[in-house]
């Protein structure tokens, strides 16, 4: 599933395709669905219930003395939504965003209400229905990587996905401090 420049996908339409992670009977499980997505090879998740929709990547207006990783702000139907680039978060390496570039529009709560936000990742990949019990924790690194925003780790279709927990990742003063993260994560899987 991919978005092109322009495009919208709303989150009711991509319920409607899913991959279990589990192909035993998931009729007696509770299962919840993720949206993943890929920056820099690796498959990340957050809750399909949060994503407003999907954009194809469009020019933003910058803010003045805003932090790199804020690529500025959209007009979205009268809403103004801030637009954070997820790889400079994580410290990945830049790319030129292309015609699979992505804006992931989410809505994220926080302890002042909630807000409408935008991430920029490299592709969407996917909608998954994992169970609870197939989540894994992510390991324990130290003061050196705060890993309080993944949700979980978790295997479909014989690759990791890491679950993220966006109402803690996208609190504005918190995005820089997650840095170097998939640097980390890979070194310790």
């Amino acid at each position: 599933m991919q978005a092109q420049t322009g495009t919208t996908v709303s989150a009711q339409a991509m319920a409607g395709n899913t991959q279990s992670a589990d192909v035993t009977d998931l009729s007696a499980e509770v299962n919840d669905q993720y949206l993943t997505f890929i920056m820099a090879g690796e498959e990340y998740g957050v809750d399909i219930l949060c994503v407003q929709e999907i954009r194809g990547w469009e020019s933003a207006t910058p803010l003045p003395n805003a932090p790199s990783h804020i690529k500025g702000v959209i007009n979205l139907r009268g809403t103004i939504v801030p637009i954070v680039d997820l790889r400079q978060c994580f410290g990945l390496e830049g790319i030129e965003y292309t015609s699979v570039t992505v804006v992931i529009v989410l809505k994220v709560h926080t302890d002042d209400g909630d807000r409408i936000m935008g991430i920029v990742v490299d592709a969407v990949s996917d909608v998954y229905s994992l169970a609870a019990q197939d989540m894994r924790t992510a390991p324990d690194l130290g003061s050196a990587v705060n890993t309080e925003f993944i949700r979980g780790l978790v295997n479909v279709q014989d690759k990791m996905v890491i679950l993220l927990d966006i109402d803690k990742l996208l609190t504005l003063d918190d995005v820089p401090n997650v840095s170097n993260l998939a640097e980390q994560l890979s070194k310790a899987l």
